[in-house]
């Protein structure tokens, strides 16, 4: 699929200074000289080739950190596009050669069948002739009875052979089923944590109904000093403890990683007043558990979560959902991290 960046909406100054703007907000990007002039590079040039790297590490709600803006025009100029995320998995690779020989053994063994089935049908037919006339040659001769022994055997050996070969194209039809189902659930699973990934949850947003469905997101407060201080390592150890933390603490509900230190919950069949404290008590499990390096068991302190909630409503699209959430997700934010901010929730600010 062609990534691309969204150029400005029209040519004028305003337009391109509004779409920077935008851009700059869902990177949650200080508003900063080196900041502005990288945005105006990317959507400048939106077909252009650090439009596409800066499209292409973004993809799956991943956002920028500070330092791919200051290193990825040089990456880019050099040729080094290989990025976070540019480079697909060897695994998908894998399975996509996988694929096609599947379809290739199964589309040669189909073939085989078909080719003696038609040959076996020429056969019959001169057998049969071949007998016809032996009867009426030899009405009163076991020259008729050998003829027929002769065909019988020849048409049990085809039908043998053609038994085999529908038996190893059904184990292949099966095995190719096996292969696809698991590249379903892939392509829905984040590779990192093991939660559903945005796509899974947005095809389960956009089919969630009924008012006793809320709409949480959460963001890990200060994740990039996480990684400059002990390292991309590290950081993608932390993401993965905490995924396995909110998932416990909300068995039976959809967690999922929304991309980069984001998650996204769907909590289902309880009261406003039940999933905040749901949530609440998720983010509290997170900010309970100890994390360690593993070279020398060093504590990593203060990993907190900030989450913003909203109950689902029924005249809203997923998108204005997933708006709503961020809005008390930044309000968090702004009151000091660490907390959960919601429509609902007691000591909740009111978001306009």
């Amino acid at each position: 699929m062609d990534r691309q960046i969204e150029s400005a909406p029209d040519a004028t100054a305003d337009g391109l200074f509004q779409a920077i703007g935008r851009f700059l907000f869902d990177q949650r990007l200080e508003p900063t000289p080196v900041n502005y002039g990288f945005a105006y590079r990317v959507l400048g040039d939106p077909a252009g080739p650090l439009a596409y790297a800066v499209a292409t590490l973004t993809d799956g709600g991943v956002r920028l950190t500070s330092d791919e803006v200051l290193t990825l025009g040089e990456r880019v100029e050099a040729g080094d596009v290989v990025g976070r995320r540019i480079s697909p998995p060897d695994r998908r690779l894998s399975f996509h050669a996988e694929t096609e020989r599947q379809v290739a053994g199964f589309e040669s063994i189909m073939q085989g069948i078909v080719h003696e089935t038609h040959a076996f049908g020429r056969d019959l037919a001169a057998s049969e002739d071949a007998l016809r006339k032996s009867r009426e040659t030899h009405p009163d001769s076991d020259l008729f009875l050998t003829e027929l022994a002769r065909i019988t055997a020849q048409m049990r050996e085809r039908v043998d052979v053609a038994e085999a070969r529908l038996a190893q194209a059904t184990q292949e039809a099966s095995e190719l089923r096996r292969q696809l189902a698991r590249a379903r659930d892939d392509a829905r699973r984040d590779a990192l944590t093991g939660l559903p990934n945005r796509r899974a949850f947005e095809e389960a947003l956009a089919v969630t109904t009924g008012d006793s469905c809320h709409l949480a997101i959460c963001d890990v407060d200060h994740f990039k000093a996480i990684n400059d201080r002990y390292g991309h390592p590290v950081g993608d150890r932390v993401l993965k403890a905490i995924g396995a933390t909110l998932a416990r603490a909300c068995e039976g509900h959809l967690v999922a990683r929304y991309g980069g230190e984001e998650f996204t919950m769907l909590l289902s069949d309880v009261s406003a007043d039940e999933a905040c404290a749901l949530l609440e008590a998720a983010r509290s499990a997170v900010a309970a558990r100890r994390y360690r390096l593993r070279e020398n068991d060093q504590l990593i302190e203060g990993i907190t979560l900030s989450a913003g909630i909203v109950t689902l409503r029924g005249d809203e699209s997923a998108s204005d959902a997933l708006r709503r959430a961020d809005g008390y997700l930044y309000a968090a934010k702004q009151a000091g991290r660490d907390r959960t901010v919601g429509e609902f929730c007691q000591g909740s600010v009111e978001i306009t």
